[in-house]
């Protein structure tokens, strides 16, 4: 087959175009192509400046989220420290009464204990118990209360029962149940029925 020379220029002038017309369909997303109509080309130029308004305005606001985010990692960090150290959570019930008793003997309160409740999570940390018992005026009680939400580790009361024991000398039995937060790796997870 004979091909002129006519030919042979139409195929060298229609072929690039062509070739960069199907480059243009396949590379450029839906829409941005390049079109006759001009109301499309005008809302594709108005929706190019809204997208770069908001990209400004993110920009414009990623310093302060850098800020915010450190502060709530420091105040994270600074709440924290109050979680009870320790390998398992015996350990942790045996630190739990060790600050008890550490501030019992303070307000002249001797404290017992012993009885340990199972462990429990709590959101991102688990939570362990321990029931102390032991006799005191009621100053003595206010003042142990105190004291204890002055110390660094967070521990709170999580049930109390206060009885009078003598009422010529003002004293009260008072069970009360600790709970102290820990990691939450040192609270078993429950395995069995319940785990599905």
């Amino acid at each position: 087959m004979n091909i002129s020379a006519r030919e042979r220029r139409l195929v060298l002038f229609v072929a690039p175009a062509v070739l960069l017309a199907i480059i243009l369909r396949f590379t450029l997303p839906d829409g941005t192509a390049p079109s006759g109509a001009g109301t499309s080309g005008a809302s594709d130029i108005s929706l190019a400046r809204q997208r770069a308004a908001r990209m400004r305005q993110v920009i414009a606001t990623t310093p302060a989220r850098e800020a915010s985010f450190k502060q709530a990692t420091a105040d994270l960090a600074d709440r924290e420290r109050g979680i009870l150290q320790a390998d398992t959570a015996p350990q942790a019930q045996a630190l739990l009464l060790q600050i008890a008793r550490r501030v019992g003997k303070t307000n002249e309160i001797d404290v017992r204990g012993g009885d340990f409740g199972a462990p429990k999570t709590m959101g991102d940390y688990g939570l362990v118990y321990t029931t102390i018992t032991f006799e005191c005026h009621v100053e003595q009680l206010v003042n142990f209360l105190a004291d204890l939400s002055k110390q660094p580790e967070i521990i709170v009361p999580a049930e109390e029962r206060i009885t009078a024991t003598n009422p010529k000398l003002k004293t009260m039995g008072v069970r009360m149940v600790l709970a102290g937060v820990t990691p939450k790796k040192l609270v078993p997870e429950k395995k069995g029925l319940g785990a599905f």
